[in-house]
């Protein structure tokens, strides 16, 4: 392709919208261009490299086995219905009607879609296992669109699901998909994590999401370097500290005035913020946005509530809970704005860490302004309706598998495996006959892969201060020849002679034939990343180029017939 001809349009300035290296560059290269807040178009470079993010996880979802086709991406509220995922998905879900006032979704997943497909089509035990995959636009009516690519409201992805006779069917389709995601990123040049996951709105039991290592990452993930533990922080499980052998003493009230905070509280105390006891109030509310009824949660002084482990504990979408307007729960509770304990709470429901009942004579909020209780102990004082893990594993924390001390990071979610189970057969009747001709319950699994994504996690893990750096797999073009003097004779048949040598051995590359100044050139060819540039100069008339690879500082000037060869020898080793 030669430059003259191609529409590209640089931005020598950083878009004022744009925080983050990949949305910076997408825009500034004009491969993405925004049409409003959270929804992007791709110009000719930047959709080049989607179809190759696509043609990678094509190649390796067939060599799994997956059978493509492709779904609307409007879907009726009635599929959604049926699963009971149109109440609870929240509000992210794009819902509308048609003229008739028929309800539709557009589609941020397609779970029902597929499970209906294979309820009709699926009969018996010799047509299972099937794997069906789509890469296709997806639709998330974000709160907050940001960060380009990273949080939009559209976006394409790739969606896959297994279809199999049991769980020992679906442990090997899981085991299938995740080395298929292992060599898709790799491909893609990405240096990533796969870690445990929470199920989130999709559901089911195990999950695992690979992690983009990046610290603009909205994921931020623990793992032991002593062992192999790796999740997400709202999935990671915390070890609760050494239960305490001490004797229990007689509760006491004790004055505190204006301590609201666990610091001012223990220092007025004379504590450690280990001996207090920290409450969290909510309110919940139903399918219909109606209030559903309180909840106080506890954990220890020092610890972070996870809202991910409180949310799966209560059993509620996330959507369905917000901190609760204080004076209003306290009319009906009894708690009060900072001087909360689990003592004398009522009508509300009471969720203790797994921590807590072991441990022995803490200091908790008395619901009384400015006072607080000492010596609070678990089942002599107060009981949860709830007890299980609810805290954040801090980095630091013991690993719950080996007891070393853990570390976080941060990164961004790129894909996402899900074991299913009957979630969705058991609600939609997907059912195949067995030996025996019985009904049994498919059994699934599901799939995702951020197409767009992937490509601005790239772009943040493969940059520098002038631009892109591509990996060869995915860069739009693999060459590109820069013509110091595109009206000098001598050096334009060179460039010519190198361009069509290097298409005709399936090298993908683009001439720089503009009459533009040489250093807009080599600073436009350092923005787009591609990752070889051959520069036809004064040289050109002693049959000598200079040959750079993007990704290196060095240059060498080389024989034409050498930048050729060195061009053709990495593109087929890279690509």
């Amino acid at each position: 392709m030669r430059l003259s001809k191609m529409h590209l349009k640089t931005l020598r300035e950083v878009p004022n919208e744009a925080e983050i290296p990949s949305h910076i560059l997408l825009l500034r290269t004009g491969m993405i261009r925004k049409l409003v807040s959270g929804v992007y178009g791709f110009m000719p470079l930047g959709w080049r490299s989607i179809r190759k993010i696509e043609d990678i996880i094509r190649q390796e979802m067939d060599r799994s086995g997956g059978q493509e086709i492709h779904m609307s991406a409007v879907q009726p509220a009635e599929l959604w219905e049926e699963s009971g995922r149109w109440s609870v998905y929240g509000p992210e879900l794009w819902r509308l009607k048609d003229r008739h006032g028929r309800e539709f979704c557009l589609g941020p997943t397609h779970e029902e879609i597929f499970t209906d497909i294979v309820r009709s089509d699926i009969s018996s035990y010799r047509q299972l296992p099937m794997n069906l995959y789509q890469i296709q636009t997806k639709y998330r009516d974000e709160a907050r669109p940001r960060f380009g690519l990273m949080r939009s409201r559209e976006f394409i992805m790739k969606d896959a699901y297994s279809f199999d006779l049991d769980q020992e069917g679906l442990d090997k389709s899981y085991e299938d998909m995740y080395a298929a995601y292992d060599r898709i990123f790799t491909r893609c040049g990405l240096t990533f994590r796969p870690v445990e996951a929470d199920s989130g709105a999709i559901g089911g039991s195990n999950s695992h999401e690979f992690t983009a290592l990046s610290e603009v990452g909205e994921s931020e993930i623990a793992y032991c370097e002593a062992c192999d533990m790796a999740a997400t922080v709202e999935r990671a499980a915390c070890v609760d500290a050494a239960a305490s052998s001490e004797p229990e003493l007689p509760m006491e009230e004790v004055h505190t005035p204006g301590t609201k905070t666990i610091e001012e509280v223990a220092g007025f105390l004379g504590l450690s913020q280990e001996q207090t006891m920290k409450a969290l109030l909510f309110v919940t509310y139903d399918d219909e946005g109606k209030e559903n009824g309180y909840v106080a949660a506890f954990v220890r002084g020092d610890r972070e509530l996870n809202m991910t482990k409180l949310v799966n504990a209560l059993d509620i979408p996330e959507h369905s809970i917000e901190f609760a307007d204080e004076e209003k729960m306290g009319a009906v509770t009894g708690c009060v704005g900072g001087f909360t304990g689990p003592v004398g709470l009522h009508d509300c429901r009471i969720v203790v860490d797994s921590e807590l009942p072991g441990l022995k004579n803490l200091c908790a909020g008395a619901c009384k302004v400015d006072h607080h209780l000492k010596n609070v102990n678990y089942g002599r004082d107060y009981k949860g309706d709830i007890v299980t893990d609810i805290k954040v594993l801090k980095e630091g924390d013991p690993c719950p598998v080996c007891g070393a001390p853990v570390k976080h990071a941060r990164g961004i979610e790129v894909g996402q495996v899900f074991k299913l189970g009957t979630k969705y057969s058991q609600s939609m009747g997907a059912v195949y006959k067995d030996e025996n001709q019985k009904d049994q319950l498919i059994v699934m699994g599901c799939y995702g892969i951020g197409v767009t994504r992937t490509l601005a996690a790239v772009v943040e893990q493969h940059h520098d201060e002038n631009g892109i750096i591509w990996p060869m797999a995915i860069a739009p073009y693999h060459a590109i020849i820069t013509v110091m003097k595109p009206d000098d004779e001598t050096q334009i048949q060179v460039a010519e002679q190198i361009y069509q040598e290097l298409g005709g051995a399936g090298v993908e590359v683009l001439l720089d034939d503009r009459k533009e100044r040489p250093g807009v050139k080599f600073k436009d060819a350092d923005l787009l990343g591609i990752p070889v540039r051959i520069t036809v100069g004064r040289g050109a008339a002693q049959g000598l180029v200079e040959y750079k690879l993007r990704r290196d500082a060095e240059k060498e000037e080389v024989s034409v017939e050498e930048g050729i060869a060195r061009a053709i020898e990495i593109v087929n080793k890279e690509k």
